[in-house]
């Protein structure tokens, strides 16, 4: 159950420390609160303790890539909308992984952006944030069913929000029981979960545990607080389906992980799996 030297990692959500707070606009504007709308640099603040903000001046890729360094991180999956991504991909090839974003509201259009991005980017995978679209769109929403489908069809992941939001935002679009009518309808699909599920995390569980193509990550919570259910279900029948994912610079440093990431009691066969092995084979790293 130690944690274990040496064992490489993969995160699946990672960025740039980037002045300004315009990136967080599509947030804001369905934010009704004056916290969220005026206050707040990013707009789920009040859940963390000790957010990245004095980070060094400079070059934001290297102040990233340098705590990858130090935390033994070999590759980051980014997205590719901004120009900092883009020359991240760009000069360090082998150190970041390319993911697009879905926005149903799109509609075809989006669907072929994420074409575009595939063949431009070679995008591993693509992200979607359903409480965070505007106007809002579920997780089961037929609008959804085109991206499910391209990404069937590009045999790529999608890596979804799920459980009540962080920003100030109306939970129904991310309930867990959604993903049940859509991975009915596409049994093909890789669908990995964001942001925890909860508070539906044994729901979640027993969705994993009826659908292979569903996956767990970890992202924008601090390895002192994954869920029980979670580490449990990794323990047990769920070594393959729980993917390591960060959240800095959005809403934790890579030390307070890192610190913490000893103390979570997954069994030693877990470890390698959870680090690296499962994400490696959900984004076909060794393709």
């Amino acid at each position: 159950m130690a944690y274990p030297a040496g064992v490489p990692v993969i995160d699946t959500m990672i960025a740039f420390p980037e002045e300004g707070t315009s990136r967080y606009d599509f947030i804001r504007a369905q934010t009704k609160d004056t916290a969220s709308r005026e206050e707040m640099e990013f707009p789920a603040e009040y859940m963390f303790k000790e957010v990245p903000k004095d980070l060094p001046p400079g070059d934001p890729i290297g102040v990233t890539l340098g705590g990858m360094d130090r935390h033994g991180i070999e590759r980051g999956l980014i997205g590719v909308d901004g120009e900092v991504s883009r020359d991240a991909l760009k000069r360090y090839p082998d150190r970041f992984v390319a993911s697009g974003s879905v926005d149903p509201n799109t509609g075809m259009d989006g669907v072929r952006k994420m074409v575009r991005e595939y063949e431009e980017f070679g995008i591993r995978a693509v992200g979607a944030f359903p409480s965070g679209t505007f106007p809002q769109v579920a997780i089961n929403d037929k609008k959804m069913y085109p991206f499910y489908a391209k990404c069937v069809e590009l045999d790529i992941p999608i890596f979804i929000c799920a459980g009540v939001p962080g920003p100030r935002l109306p939970m129904a679009p991310q309930r867990v029981e959604l993903i049940d009518e859509v991975m009915f309808d596409f049994p093909e699909l890789v669908m990995v979960t964001r942001h925890g599920c909860e508070p539906w995390t044994d729901l979640a569980v027993k969705l994993m545990l009826k659908w292979p193509g569903l996956h767990y990550s970890t992202s924008a919570f601090s390895p002192k607080y994954y869920p029980r259910a979670i580490v449990d279900y990794a323990n047990t029948r769920g070594a393959d389906k729980i993917i390591y994912g960060g959240y800095f610079p959005m809403g934790l440093s890579l030390e307070r992980i890192f610190e913490a990431m000893p103390r979570v009691p997954f069994r030693d066969h877990v470890w390698p799996r959870f680090l690296h092995e499962n994400a490696r084979r959900v984004l076909k790293l060794d393709r």
